[in-house]
């Protein structure tokens, strides 16, 4: 009856949900890694004080007024991602190969017609870069001798009433687990899906609300299955000048966007004669939309001809975010001896309220040394304080609970990127280095990142030519739930792209 009565009230004034974004969300959005032009690929990076290409406009905004000539280009991308995963002792692993057209952009470069002025050029430019590919397939198997996903149904229900976890006399399961989400939020719902699926039972002895689980006898056999897709992308709109050919400074206004698709399907077994429940399928799907907005201010400075040095700011980007989630339960229980089959479909899109997402901003100082017509030799080294990640409203009672994890679990991190470039005639050959600190203080958890990159190029005149290679790399400990079933994949992951663009002046 009290559940009928909140229902009507909250019928009334709000048809939204309650889901649990956490730290990881926040992660995932807040890094980005350019994927850009072939020559910045094979630089790795290394541009912030440099400038004739379109990709060093997305490390700093003054390089744009460095073009002598107005110029365009287009990239496209073989990326792959492959994964040795490790999971209670058994190893596999897996790759995913995507194509993709990862950058597009022109600058447009207009002289002063006034020869006595010191600001001898402008630029305008707009161009799209990829910042994050989100593609990646893997598996892990393992036989776990300490948890089970009936710990994750049991930690939700915890507590809860058993009214507010079930579905109410002649309520079908999709109409409970609809009004339960929408009343009681996210966990209420995953403690409907164990108690419909006879994973937990309220514990007799406790008056507290506590529940136990059918799912019992230790080594359970795990599979995990974890599919995701999508990207990050960003589409800069830039200004630059210059003043008296030494000094550069650029403004960019960039829209940034996000596409987020991911499905995880957990099938666990267990033979134990103390265990009623003997399979679960656990499926879960998101979907993730969201669009943002930050600006980056820059300057370069020609202290000689040959040395340069570049100071870069990146705004935080303000994302509104929209997500989508379903869930698929199904069980095998056993009553007198006769397996009998569950299946908690809910055939149910969740559909939540829009939440506001603050990533951090970053600080880039860069040095670069131009041997002439000879080559160059660039280096970047950037900081970016992940712990400044804000979910808003901060008043949020939930929100300021997971800021406060956010600033107690994340870091300040640093990376450097080196590059340089040889040419001979029409013909360019490069290489580079890169390293990023992880954005956890646990280290342990999502290690560093360090790679290397290598590309030629060719100069037609007024057309180019570009081809890189680079490889990284970064281990993490990926944990398959947030509670009960916190045991972790460790997952080491090699990164190698290709890289071709095509470039002209216009």
């Amino acid at each position: 009856m009290k559940k009928l009565l909140m229902l009507l009230g909250v019928g009334l004034i709000s048809t939204s949900y309650i889901v649990a974004q956490d730290i990881t969300d926040a992660v995932r959005y807040s890094m980005d890694e350019i994927q850009g032009t072939a020559r910045f690929k094979a630089m790795s990076g290394a541009f912030g004080a440099l400038g004739g290409d379109m990709s060093s406009v997305n490390i700093n905004p003054a390089s744009s007024a460095i073009f002598n000539n107005s110029h365009a280009s287009l990239s496209v991308g073989l990326f792959n991602k492959s994964n040795d995963i490790s999971y209670f002792n058994e190893n596999n692993s897996s790759s995913d190969l995507t194509i993709d057209l990862n950058q597009l952009g022109a600058v447009f470069v207009f002289n002063n017609v006034n020869s006595n002025s010191l600001w001898k050029k402008f630029s305008l430019s707009v161009a799209y870069d990829s910042s994050t590919n989100f593609d990646n397939d893997w598996v892990a198997r393992g036989v776990n001798p300490n948890n089970t996903i009936g710990d994750y149904f049991v930690e939700n229900a915890n507590g809860q009433p058993l009214d507010d976890i079930s579905a109410l006399p002649g309520e079908s399961l999709s109409q409970a687990y609809s009004e339960i989400g929408s009343i009681y939020g996210f966990q209420n719902q995953q403690a409907f899906l164990g108690y419909e699926g006879y994973i937990i039972n309220p514990d007799e002895d406790d008056t507290t609300n506590n529940y136990i689980s059918a799912i019992k006898g230790g080594n359970y056999n795990q599979h995990y299955s974890y599919a995701s897709s999508g990207y990050n992308g960003k589409l800069a709109f830039n200004f630059a000048t210059s003043y008296n050919d030494k000094f550069y400074f650029g403004l960019n206004l960039n829209s940034h966007f996000i596409n987020y698709d991911r499905s995880t399907f957990l099938d666990e077994s267990n033979s134990n004669a103390s265990s009623t429940i003997t399979n679960v399928n656990f499926e879960n799907n998101l979907r993730t939309t969201g669009s943002g907005f930050s600006f980056q201010l820059g300057t370069i400075a020609k202290i000689t001809e040959a040395f340069r040095v570049g100071l870069s700011y990146n705004s935080p980007t303000w994302y509104r975010v929209s997500e989508e989630t379903s869930q698929y339960l199904a069980t095998t229980r056993i009553e007198g001896g006769v397996p009998i089959n569950q299946i908690v479909n809910p055939n149910i899109i969740n559909i939540y309220e829009d939440y506001k997402l603050q990533t951090p901003g970053k600080l880039t100082g860069s040095l670069a040394y131009v041997f002439g017509k000879k080559g160059l030799i660039s280096f970047d080294y950037a900081i970016k304080d992940y712990s400044n990640i804000k979910f808003r409203p901060t008043s949020d009672s939930y929100f300021s609970s997971i800021n406060n994890e956010i600033n107690a679990t994340l870091d300040t991190a640093t990376s450097y990127k080196i590059g340089g470039e040889y040419r001979y005639k029409q013909l360019s050959f490069r290489g580079g280095y890169r390293f990023e600190e992880s954005p956890y203080k646990d280290n342990d958890f999502y290690g560093d990142l360090n790679g290397y990159s290598l590309g030629l190029g060719y100069n037609f005149g007024d057309f180019n030519i570009d081809l890189a290679f680079s490889q990284s790399e970064r281990e993490i400990n990926y944990q398959l739930y947030n509670i009960g079933l916190t045991d972790a994949a460790s997952i080491k992951s090699k990164y190698t792209d290709f890289i071709l663009t095509l470039g002209f002046n216009i």
